[in-house]
């Protein structure tokens, strides 16, 4: 897969509600999210990141970017479901098959580009103690799922996660380098890095934070959240030229 070093965060079109953003936001209408949406792909961002826990984001994607499917990467989770204000985990095989199908039809396409394991915090328990890595093998098996990966926390889990994975998403920043060696490691083997929370979810300057992240050779995509197209745009130049150098 052909990924932009710039991907979009899909987070805050669908949900507002405990966020670690430490302010409020309201949820952009369904005009501002379609041209908001179309927007990212003119600027060349081919990479969006959602989950089901994103409230109402892959709804939102799939119906707005249908015509446009075979225009961006497509990364979804399972794992975790937010209803009503709390977050709810299930990684048993018939549960994570049920969410890949769910978000088929919320997104209204055939197949996923990346499905990842999105963590509760327990990430050695998920891998080692649910069928959590041989249900997304299977789906990538069957054709429903291009590639599969983990998201999680602890770098013990991300290191074992390496040997099954295509693609890890790991938080990344100048104020958090505690996956530096496991982004190392994955560069070696071929594995893809997605960074989550490379701006520290908005407590760094992108100025700055944006070409610490892309400067590292292994790192594949630093996916940004936000809804204000203009600064995307400011963006999308800080990226092209931190993996120029």
């Amino acid at each position: 897969m052909q990924v932009s070093p710039l991907g979009f965060g899909a987070f805050k079109i669908g949900r507002n509600q405990k966020t670690h953003y430490g302010y409020a936001y309201n949820l952009p209408s369904d005009k501002a999210t379609e041209q908001l949406l179309n927007g990212i792909l003119d600027l060349g961002i081919n990479v969006i990141d959602t989950a089901p826990a994103y409230g109402l984001s892959e709804k939102q994607i799939g119906r707005f970017l249908p015509a446009r499917r075979n225009e961006y990467i497509l990364s979804t989770k399972v794992g975790e479901h937010f209803k009503e204000g709390i977050s709810s985990y299930d990684f048993g095989s018939q549960a994570i098959r049920e969410s890949v199908q769910k978000s088929l039809r919320q997104l209204r396409t055939d197949h996923l580009d990346i499905v990842f394991i999105h963590s509760s915090g327990a990430d050695l328990e998920i891998l080692n103690e649910t069928a959590a890595v041989e249900t997304l093998e299977a789906l990538k098996s069957e054709g429903l799922v291009r590639a599969i990966g983990f998201s999680g926390r602890d770098t013990v889990a991300e290191q074992q996660s390496l040997s099954w994975a295509d693609v890890l998403m790991v938080e990344y920043h100048c104020e958090n380098i505690d996956h530096r060696d496991v982004v190392c490691e994955a560069g070696k083997r071929g594995v893809g890095v997605i960074v989550k929370k490379g701006l520290a979810s908005g407590k760094l300057k992108p100025a700055t934070a944006i070409p610490y992240v892309l400067k590292n050779p292994d790192i594949c995509t630093l996916a940004v959240g936000g809804l204000n197209l203009e600064h995307f745009r400011e963006n999308t130049i800080l990226a092209a030229s931190a993996v120029s150098r």
